[in-house]
């Protein structure tokens, strides 16, 4: 959705009723798991606190790890729009596009080996999966912003700071929104891998169920994972709409 499709769409009940109904929908089927497992297992490894527990530790990989992306990658974003540093933009994209080619797992067992089991190795692998999204919308949004705008300020005697956080910034802002929206979906799917090196989160969820056979496990902890997602992507889309209504 471009940035003027943002701009031409009003918020209305409906905004908020899906996200309403999949979080009910997720909580239904938790409580159907808890209150009526299907044996002892099922019992032992599903109940709210352990859910509470895992969902805690899955946003808070999702967060400082997609806040490291946006603290890394909208500043060398701007960088590279600078007339100095416009030819290294190219070379320094294909190296963080690297980063999102290699399997997630990959990277997990690359540098389990390096920074160990745990969190650590689950927020640097998610972080590096996050820049690109935000690294390219931060450089669209900057470089869309029409030349005689740029111009108009320049003859009003505005120096390039000031025009980049008065004019380039608040312009691109919408753009750069719609790329941290992108990347903290991704951050989200792929949290769930942080189980493979410790570090929680709702993926251990999936591979108790795989490993121990029990799909009521492995479908909640999925279930619970994908509503996330969907739910942070509804509540982003509408930030992202109105910074876009309030250019």
């Amino acid at each position: 959705m471009t940035v003027t499709n943002i701009q031409k769409r009003n918020l209305s009940g409906t905004d908020f009723i899906l996200p309403l109904v999949l979080v009910l929908l997720g909580l239904g089927f938790s409580y159907f798991v808890v209150e009526y497992p299907q044996d002892s297992i099922v019992e032992r490894y599903v109940t709210y606190n352990k859910i509470w527990d895992l969902l805690v530790q899955h946003i808070y990989l999702v967060i400082i790890s997609g806040s490291f992306a946006v603290f890394t990658s909208i500043p060398l974003g701007i960088l590279l729009t600078r007339p100095r540093f416009k030819r290294y933009t190219s070379l320094l994209v294909n190296v963080v596009n690297i980063g999102q080619t290699i399997p997630s797992l990959a990277i997990l067992a690359l540098f389990v080996t390096i920074l160990g089991v745990g969190v650590k190795t689950a927020i640097f692998a998610l972080w590096l999966y996050s820049l690109l999204p935000i690294l390219n919308n931060t450089l669209a949004g900057i470089l869309g912003v029409d030349d005689s705008i740029i111009e108009a300020a320049k003859g009003m005697g505005m120096r390039p700071g000031r025009i980049l956080a008065k004019i380039e910034v608040p312009l691109a802002l919408p753009v750069i929104m719609a790329g941290i929206r992108t990347s903290i979906i991704i951050n989200i799917g792929t949290a769930t891998l942080g189980a493979f090196v410790g570090a929680g989160g709702l993926g251990e969820l999936i591979v108790a169920g795989n490993n121990i056979s029990r799909w009521q496990i492995l479908v909640c902890g999925a279930l619970l994972s994908a509503l996330l997602a969907i739910l942070a992507d509804h509540v982003l889309g509408l930030f992202e709409i109105y910074l876009a209504r309030g250019r």
